[in-house]
């Protein structure tokens, strides 16, 4: 029977906790305690005391009609981002898997993509796909108007996906090939001496018992689209054209730091919160299902 540790001083076990703590109270329950407060008062712009008007704020966001747009646009781009990140990361990771020349490499370099900080992405995705300057302004030239996001919505959004996606195929790589690693080869071998091909073998061995992996990444990149999109946003589209663009967290930015709306920022910080729960509770109530751990 296996042991478990215990403490006979209770002071011990609360030192080896207390860092943890402390961490999960000064970067969570505190600045979620602070929006709670301003959600429910309203914060003058330069300070000068809280007045409580309850639920307003709440009556604020929901009544607007730019805040229901960047919902459904940050729906789109989660669940655009998560698929096609998630795609092109189990492409690369069945390649890598196979140990093919200069594999070695390519492990070392896939990963590279999740080290960029997202602002360093933003700038370069801006240049690389500019219609006038970048790569793509060889083809506009000869189909005018083909490519330009600073006019066309679906365009601006098509590149904020793009470049989140780039981002985070190298963190769903690093896991994909862990979980392909994992699968007994004797499985693959015994299918490869019964006839299956390449992709028969992928498609009906290594895919589905990757489920637990590509589960995991799908919930992990749903939820970092939310928090981690901004830097791309700002420097890519700046939310634009016409709010084509204006995913949540950007729009938290722009109302709380340049409108000067704490409160209002605030309360959409929340529903922000709520939203990210009821996508996570999604997940695990439906898409679970199809999940196989053994």
């Amino acid at each position: 029977m296996e042991k478990r540790a215990t403490f006979s001083n209770l002071w011990v076990a609360g030192l080896f906790v207390a860092p943890q703590l402390l961490l999960i109270f000064v970067f969570f329950y505190w600045p979620v305690g602070e929006a709670m407060y301003w959600a429910l008062t309203l914060e003058p712009p330069f300070g000068g005391g809280n007045q409580f008007v309850g639920l307003q704020n709440f009556e604020a966001v929901f009544s607007d009609r730019h805040y229901w747009n960047s919902v459904v646009v940050s729906v789109i781009f989660a669940l655009s981002m998560a698929g096609l990140s998630i795609s092109v990361a189990l492409v690369l990771a069945l390649f890598a898997d196979r140990r093919l020349h200069g594999h070695q490499a390519y492990r070392f370099t896939f990963f590279l993509t999740y080290a960029v900080p997202a602002a360093a992405v933003g700038l370069a995705f801006r240049f690389l796909l500019a219609p006038d300057a970048g790569m793509v302004s060889v083809v506009n030239k000869l189909f005018p108007g083909l490519w330009n996001p600073a006019l066309n919505g679906t365009q601006a959004l098509i590149l904020v996906i793009v470049a989140q996606a780039w981002k985070m195929a190298g963190y769903n790589f690093v896991f994909l090939l862990a979980g392909l690693q994992s699968v007994p080869r004797a499985l693959v071998e015994a299918a490869a001496m019964d006839g299956a091909g390449v992709l028969r073998r992928m498609r009906d061995i290594q895919v589905p018992l990757l489920t637990p992996t590509l589960f995991f990444l799908l919930v992990i990149n749903i939820t970092d689209s939310f928090v981690d999109s901004f830097g791309i946003v700002d420097l890519t589209t700046g939310g634009g054209p016409a709010r084509s663009t204006m995913l949540l967290g950007y729009k938290i930015y722009l109302d709380g730091f340049e409108g000067k709306d704490y409160s209002l920022a605030s309360a959409q910080t929340l529903v922000l919160i709520v939203l990210m729960i009821l996508l996570t509770f999604f997940q695990f109530r439906f898409v679970e299902r199809r999940v196989h751990y053994r």
